[in-house]
């Protein structure tokens, strides 16, 4: 990489704080890390058999593991709600847009006196070709009004613009478009983007959003396949999902270590967490049995995620906590970490769960809600608005059916009204009246 380029990718001047940290000492770092299709069966702390990610593992041995998180079956719905800690049906506008008048976590971290940076997969503005659906070509969120400081992004704008995520990617950083990377790999400088954002700015609070590109086909090879030095780095093959998984691996462990040796671990919250399940045409292992990623599917295979917390000196070590998890739930966790006050005005649809994180019981979910539809946009036709509300182990949609999820997790025999035990029926009625009041607006 030339040094002009460089300077292009790592530069940016310091702008002012918004308003004074506050008073009663300076908030964490805060790192959420987010895996493209990434099935919670993949991770070996999970019971993966099938791809190494002692990082991760190890990152969970050191934290607090969650056994029960859930994310949108596809990637905008779930990023929408994890910006904005909103349910869809508040904001939904199309598949791969958002609305560039909505509030995002970087606005909100901002007006606490934060700076911050995203980099990796942005994929929110304009993400129809020109051929299909007009109304939303050129509309949605551009990434310089997302409320980050700086940003180093694949897929920023225009659909068939948008090049390689991976091996020689194409990127905007800081609103530049970058087509000079080759021999790079997308990941390495996402990665080394946001290290050196929080180095340069380490005296004030940082919140980095790192929205990978791994793991989402197409499957390429990555700098530690064979093939990398001298064959087709592009190639398209699900051989190299194995490859793909261990990489992400290697990139979390190499920010673990950065976070060390530049001594900022003990200052900085760390979360790790998938925006969906696995593409359909993986099949990963879990000891004996085998798991098809359920990528688009609304079934435990496509919203069934990993989430690691870890927080040096701070976060309980080696924790498994099965409460209920979803999107909308990391806004109001990272804002009480950072010791903000509830947002005025729109009331968010999440739940914080900072407490369990330090070992304290916090206030557990019942349940969680999904409403799901990425029409319009660049979506096939098979998809449709569902919506559901589900407990650990009972799932109700609105169209009636009713699954007990741990024995159908592919929900192909819903539970009938009058076969319905005492315990069923209880757990019916209580989802159903989420549904109604999620109905109502909530």
């Amino acid at each position: 990489m030339s040094a002009l380029t460089r300077r292009g990718l790592l530069s940016g001047g310091m702008a002012a704080l918004s308003q004074p940290l506050r008073a009663a000492g300076q908030p964490p770092h805060i790192l959420l890390i987010m895996a493209d299709d990434l099935g919670y069966e993949c991770l070996g702390v999970n019971g993966g058999t099938s791809y190494r990610t002692p990082n991760l593992d190890r990152m969970a041995g050191t934290g607090v593991r969650f056994t029960h998180a859930y994310a949108q079956p596809l990637c905008t719905p779930t990023r929408v709600q994890l910006m904005t800690g909103l349910y869809n049906q508040r904001n939904w506008r199309a598949f791969g847009v958002m609305d560039p008048k909505e509030i995002t976590f970087a606005h909100r971290f901002g007006r606490l006196g934060y700076r911050s940076a995203i980099a990796g997969k942005w994929q929110l503005y304009s993400y129809n070709p020109p051929d299909f659906e007009p109304e939303w070509r050129g509309r949605g969120m551009h990434p310089a009004q997302s409320g980050f400081d700086e940003h180093c992004l694949w897929h920023p704008l225009h659909t068939e613009e948008k090049g390689s995520r991976y091996a020689d990617p194409t990127l905007m950083v800081n609103g530049k478009i970058h087509k000079d990377l080759q021999g790079q790999y997308g990941e390495d400088v996402y990665s080394e983007f946001l290290m050196r954002f929080l180095e340069k700015n380490k005296s004030a609070p940082c919140f980095l959003y790192y929205p990978m590109a791994l793991t989402h086909g197409p499957f390429n090879p990555t700098p530690r396949s064979k093939v990398w030095a001298a064959g087709n780095r592009l190639k398209n093959d699900p051989a190299y999902f194995r490859d793909m998984v261990e990489y992400m691996d290697d990139v979390v462990g190499k920010l673990q270590a950065r976070l060390e040796s530049s001594g900022l671990a003990e200052r900085t919250l760390v979360m790790f967490y998938s925006d969906n399940g696995t593409d359909k045409s993986i099949v990963s292992k879990m000891g004996d049995r085998q798991v098809r990623g359920g990528k688009g599917l609304t079934t435990d295979a496509g919203t069934h995620v990993p989430l690691i917390a870890s927080w040096k000196g701070k976060a309980a070590q080696g924790r498994v906590v099965d409460d209920l998890v979803d999107s909308t739930d990391f806004l109001p966790t990272m804002l009480e970490a950072a010791g903000a006050p509830s947002p005025k005005g729109r009331k968010l649809d999440g739940r914080s769960f900072l407490a369990q994180l330090y070992g304290k019981p916090g206030q557990a979910r019942d349940w969680i809600y999904c409403w799901y539809d990425p029409r319009p946009g660049w979506a096939k036709a098979e998809y449709k608005q569902i919506r559901y509300a589900r407990t650990h182990r009972y799932k109700l949609y609105d169209d009636g059916r009713f699954y007990d999820v741990p024995s159908d997790q592919e929900e192909k025999s819903p539970i009938a009204p009058d076969k319905a035990s005492v315990e069923a029926q209880r757990a019916r009625k209580k989802l159903q009246s989420v549904l109604d009041q999620m109905a109502k607006g909530g």
